[in-house]
């Protein structure tokens, strides 16, 4: 078995005394793992970085195998943001929700080029009020993708396009202001950068920000990351408990509660 193809690098993690285990995104394969030989030395150390694109090519005896993956770097992605700490704390929280939420070895080409976009809107020097929106509206194709995407689109309760201003936690489904009135305590609300109708030019106010990734980021631990064995959190732990997002999100989170306080 082998492939050569492009791909995003999500994560890696030392194996033995020189090897590393890699996980990468990309178009025709997927996430995919791979044992990367000498990974876990000097030679290598600038081309795993995660966020970087990457040429690899897989090898195995068999599909099922973990199989080995030579990398070469195509383009050194991550450098372009370690001297911004945000903007780096955004790249390893999207890294980590990709990384943990799509199942191995399932192509998704849309999460693979919308990941590539918003990578090149952190690289480019947009500010938070670009790139933050770009995140959350990613968060909602992730959900999308796998199957939990959030109805936008009209009122649960009257069917009105207009005046959306909250969402349902059960359903996902939009709700308009008045239609909200006796349930407002229990609705997530709405920011209208997330409507489909809105401008993806306009910068995003802080509030709004934050609002828009309260809402993907229940959605996401509610029907993805909750699901998920073994991954851990502030709330992972102990036999029994719900998961949670990945801490890399629940950090991004908290450096932006502290900016926009």
């Amino acid at each position: 078995m082998e492939w050569t193809d492009q791909g995003i690098l999500l994560s890696t993690r030392r194996h033995g005394e020189s090897a590393a285990i890699v996980s990468l995104l990309t178009p025709d394969h997927g996430r995919h793992a791979g044992l990367v030989l000498g990974g876990g030395g000097r030679r290598l150390r600038a081309t795993l970085q995660p966020g970087n694109l990457l040429q690899a090519t897989w090898r195995a005896r068999l599909a099922e195998h973990l199989g080995h993956m030579n990398c070469e770097l195509v383009e050194g992605w991550s450098a372009d943001l370690l001297d911004d700490d945000l903007r780096l704390a955004g790249l390893t929280a999207v890294l980590a929700l990709v990384d943990s939420a799509l199942p191995e070895r399932e192509a998704h080409r849309r999460i693979y080029d919308d990941l590539a976009a918003l990578i090149g809107t952190l690289r480019g020097g947009a500010g938070l009020e670009i790139w933050g929106a770009v995140f959350a509206r990613y968060e909602a194709t992730l959900l999308a993708d796998l199957g939990y995407g959030l109805d936008l689109t009209s009122c649960a309760a009257s069917g009105a396009t207009a005046g959306l201003t909250y969402v349902s936690p059960k359903t996902g489904r939009a709700v308009s202001t008045a239609a909200a009135e006796p349930y407002r305590g229990r609705l997530l609300a709405l920011p209208p950068f997330l409507l489909p109708a809105a401008d993806r030019e306009a910068p995003v106010g802080r509030a709004d920000l934050l609002a828009g990734l309260k809402l993907t980021g229940y959605f996401l631990e509610q029907n993805v990351f909750s699901h998920l064995p073994g991954f851990g959190s502030r709330a992972a732990g102990q036999a029994g408990e719900r998961r949670g997002l990945p801490p890399a999100r629940e950090r991004l989170l908290d450096k932006l509660a502290r900016r926009a306080a």
